[in-house]
């Protein structure tokens, strides 16, 4: 009986967790839709979109744009408070030691994943740009593009970039709490390196430059990773050593 009760209160606890994250989402998805426009605004300024004709070629494209623009800052807003609700769910089951030492990857997240936006926005978007239109005018095409095929080019490379970057604190904490070694890591590197060459090739067009692009820092990340899982584990043994003097 003891376990069924327990069992109900975790669920009850993750439904509250759930519930929180979710309110959270929908109120940042509404402070999203009220400043898109602002920031598209901004976004039109910027070198990268001052050659785009800001035309629409379909009834549905403006909200579409405003849903994605909002759906971005809905994420940002919402992710420090969604690991934040994780992180408390599983407090109870964590050392008091092991609590005070994951709650620093609620602001790590949150900035690794602000640099992975801000990565892929500043340097590779641009970057990809330019290639694309030398090759589209190498061959005697005559551009002409609108907000949605900008925009969605945009999304579609800056969020799964934002998340990749998450790579060394997810590594890091899945260290922390033993799931992971850097042996393994090691280990599996040639499996992980053909598995980031999927993923880089599937979020960029399908040109080298693009890939080569994105493939390169995820690599750099998985290295990183490693080196964050050493560190970490090496912490995290030290800990044990001197809890076993005690």
């Amino acid at each position: 009986m003891n376990k069924e009760e327990t069992v109900v209160e975790h669920l009850a606890e993750l439904r509250k967790r759930l519930i929180i994250i979710a309110l959270a989402f929908i109120v940042s998805l509404g402070i999203g839709f009220a400043i898109s426009a602002r920031i598209l605004q901004f976004i039109k300024l910027q070198p990268t979109a001052v050659h785009v004709e800001w035309n629409v070629f379909g009834f549905t494209d403006g909200i579409m744009i405003y849903f994605k623009c909002a759906l971005i800052l809905a994420i940002l807003i919402t992710l420090p408070i969604a690991l934040h609700q994780i992180w408390l769910f599983v407090k109870p089951g964590l050392s008091e030691q092991e609590a005070k030492g994951t709650v620093f990857f609620i602001p790590a997240s949150c900035l690794l994943f602000i640099a992975g936006i801000s990565f892929s926005y500043f340097v590779v978007f641009p970057l990809m740009l330019e290639f694309m239109s030398d090759i589209n005018q190498s061959i005697g095409a005559t551009e002409t593009y609108g907000m949605s095929q900008y925009f969605t080019f945009m999304f579609n490379l800056i969020i799964p970039v934002g998340i990749i970057f998450e790579m060394p604190v997810i590594v890091m904490f899945l260290t922390k709490l033993g799931i992971v070694t850097p042996f393994t890591l090691r280990k599996m590197r040639k499996i992980a390196y053909f598995v980031l060459v999927v993923v880089g090739v599937l979020i960029t067009p399908p040109d080298f430059v693009s890939d080569v692009l994105i493939i390169i820092p995820l690599f750099v990340l998985f290295e990183i990773s490693i080196i964050v899982s050493g560190w970490t584990y090496k912490r995290k043994l030290k800990q044990l050593e001197e809890l076993a003097k005690l």
